[in-house]
């Protein structure tokens, strides 16, 4: 990722905006202190495909018994405490 300052970006835009549409991203730095991050409006980025399909499979996942409380809102109920 590139770095460009306020002031290098008031007075010449070009370059970056050519470098943006080739897909380059930049780091906004103001007194060398980064502020902000300028990303092309369209990334190169691919989302990652779900690993399975369908409805989940929860009747695999083995059942836990309670053991502090009766119910699940008791038991959620005292982790929360007093407000």
């Amino acid at each position: 990722m590139k770095s460009i300052s306020v002031g290098e970006l008031r007075q010449n835009p070009a370059p970056m905006i050519a470098d943006l549409e080739g897909g380059e991203s930049y780091a906004l730095t103001r007194h060398h202190r980064r502020i902000g991050t300028i990303v092309p409006a369209v990334s190169s980025a691919k989302l990652i495909p779900r690993k399975s399909s369908g409805p989940a499979r929860t009747s695999t996942i083995a059942r836990h018994e309670l053991t502090t409380a009766a119910t699940i809102d008791e038991l959620l109920d005292d982790d929360k405490g007093p407000w």
